[in-house]
């Protein structure tokens, strides 16, 4: 899907559009800059706000004018993780990892219709079935649906209750070898 019909499918075209046309030249100059300090000055001048911030590595793709550009004439400011730190955008790295070593066949696919219907299956199942050891092992689609400390607590009153069943048992049957 085109970036521009996802922020029109979200709502945020709208919102966009509903801004002053000068307070709005000021913010996206800022944003074209690329330097913090012009965007915080033209954030208390204007008192509009990007609508959204990416965090992402140094890459050239990203670090681009031409991407800075278009992310700035539609109110998204940058942020750039530290050089040779992975850690400051650890969810990304994650999940590269995971799509690397769970799916090693998607490195070999060379068609874009192909590899676009493959990784629509990896997210789903990324999403929805996958375990997450950083949310409690429960799906992200389970936490975002708020189920997922209803199923960390039954998780635990079922280890709880299997703890329970082994001792009864062993104390049932101690010293009763066959």
């Amino acid at each position: 899907m085109c970036f521009l019909e996802a922020l029109y499918e979200q709502g945020l075209m709208a919102t966009v559009q509903a801004r002053d046309a000068e307070a709005s030249k000021v913010l996206v100059a800022a944003l074209r800059s690329g330097q913090a300090d012009a965007l915080e000055k033209a954030i208390a001048e204007t008192e509009q706000i990007p609508l959204l911030l990416t965090v992402s590595d140094n890459g050239p793709q990203m670090r681009s004018h031409s991407t800075r550009e278009f992310l700035a004439g539609v109110y998204i400011a940058q942020r750039f993780g530290r050089p040779g730190t992975p850690t400051d955008q650890p969810w990304i790295e994650s999940l590269f990892g995971h799509a690397k070593t769970e799916h090693p066949h998607l490195e070999k696919i060379t068609d874009p219709g192909i590899l676009e219907a493959e990784l629509t299956l990896v997210k789903d199942r990324y999403n929805t079935l996958r375990l997450h050891a950083g949310i409690g092992y429960v799906t992200p689609e389970d936490e975002h649906l708020g189920r997922g400390e209803q199923i960390r607590q039954a998780r635990r009153e079922g280890m709880a209750a299997a703890r329970q069943n082994r001792i009864d048992y062993r104390r049932s049957h101690q010293g009763k070898q066959s």
